[in-house]
């Protein structure tokens, strides 16, 4: 038994684990954010100049424009992709060996892999993924059936519900403030959050600067409030595995497309998803950047176009990918490791921004914390080869698979 996030041993797609290793690399683009500026910081470019509330130099505000169109929720979809076929692939290999617990087998892999999140999001990024992929992914084995025409409709059917629901919580506050009310309590709350409110960036401030062991009392002490919100990202991250899934039974992600085909879905998607997230962009920068249209841009309007746009990465990945080219090699390496890669980031980062650290958490601009983010990528595709020819597996590969099988 192996895990989801790397691919099946024996037989591999060595274009699929390269697919893994390039989302591996893009969600670092943006979980640097998390570690190096106020929570306001990630969506808001105006949140945190790396010294003032309310600035952002030309470059920074650039810096936030290429993220929101081609990095912000488009590697979190592809990696649930990948996550949603890993699954698959599993069960069926497990299903044509005549296996007669894939059930059981598949809900101690999420069983483990929650744990796992829920240990990275105590100790080191509370916006940590795991957790969410781990309840989510409860749903593959009833879903795993079903022909890759119906998985499709359902994954849009999931972002629907994901838009319905969003449109619901905002709509009333987005409108009173286009009509200049910005006084109801749920504009106030998107302020908070998202936008520049000076308490609420200072309290994120404070909170980003504590000690180890202070933010691990804090985080234990807030689990179900961190539940509640991975609950609300159910929908949309059930939609991206299932569309994994739907790519897997069509052989899309199995390299069987044609490279004029893959080159097309890329295109329509594309043409499709820019725009429409340029158009989002300045909507939301003309306006000033004010939270309560900050944070249903980014999390609620964008959904849709960040998953049309995860899908043309993959395809152009498919595309392009030669199984016997060294950077598609390295980058299958970075893919094999995974977890290992995506909780390693982590650690790297937290050595840069904690005060138990180098403490540069809010001492850093949102540009110059984009090029600290190089620093874990370039050390990815070098340990990931040197320890996969040693070891075979990642160490926390060997973790959750050695973990599933102690509970099944």
């Amino acid at each position: 038994m192996t895990t989801p996030l790397s691919a099946p041993a024996g037989n591999r797609i060595t274009e699929l684990d390269a697919l893994r290793g390039f989302a591996v690399i893009g969600i670092v683009w943006m979980n640097v954010y998390v570690f190096a500026l106020p929570a306001q910081g990630y969506y808001n470019p105006l949140a945190w100049s790396g010294s003032a509330i309310g600035e952002a130099a030309p470059f920074d505000r650039l810096v936030w424009i290429a993220s929101f169109v081609f990095i912000e929720g488009k590697f979190r979809t592809l990696f649930a992709m990948l996550f949603g076929a890993g699954c698959l692939i599993l069960i069926e290999k497990a299903t044509d060996r005549g296996g007669e617990k894939v059930w059981r087998a598949h809900f101690a892999r999420m069983a483990v892999l929650f744990v796992i999140g829920l240990v990275h999001a105590t100790l080191f990024a509370n916006n940590d993924i795991l957790r969410a992929y781990a309840l989510a992914g409860c749903a593959v084995p009833f879903l795993a059936g079903l022909s890759s025409r119906a998985l499709i409709a359902i994954a849009v059917g999931l972002i629907v519900v994901h838009l319905g629901g969003g449109i619901v919580t905002f709509g009333s506050a987005i409108y009173d403030f286009s009509r200049g009310y910005s006084g109801s309590e749920l504009v106030m709350f998107a302020e908070r959050n998202f936008g520049i409110d000076p308490w609420a960036v200072q309290y994120s401030l404070e909170q980003g600067r504590e000690a180890f062991g202070e933010r691990i009392a804090r985080r234990i002490d807030g689990f179900w409030t961190q539940m509640t919100t991975i609950a609300g990202s159910i929908p949309l991250n059930l939609a991206g595995m299932v569309l994994g899934m739907a790519l897997w039974k069509s052989r899309m992600l199995a390299g069987e497309w044609r490279t004029f085909r893959l080159q097309r879905l890329a295109a329509v998607c594309a043409l499709v998803a820019i725009p429409a997230l340029f158009a989002l962009a300045t909507w939301v920068s003309k306006a000033g950047f004010p939270g309560v249209y900050v944070g249903p841009a980014a999390l609620i309007l964008s959904a849709p176009f960040d998953t049309a746009l995860g899908v043309a990465y993959a395809a152009l990945a498919m595309a392009f990918f030669d199984s016997r080219g060294a950077i598609t090699r390295r980058l299958a390496s970075v893919g094999r490791l995974s977890l290992t890669n995506y909780l390693m980031t982590s650690v790297i980062l937290a050595a840069i921004f904690a005060s138990w650290g180098l403490g540069l958490f809010g001492a850093v601009s949102r540009s110059q914390a984009f090029v600290l983010g190089f620093v874990p990528i370039a050390m990815m595709p070098v340990w990931s080869p040197v320890w996969i020819a040693r070891f075979g597996q990642g160490p926390f590969e060997r973790l959750w698979r050695s973990g599933a099988r102690l509970l099944s």
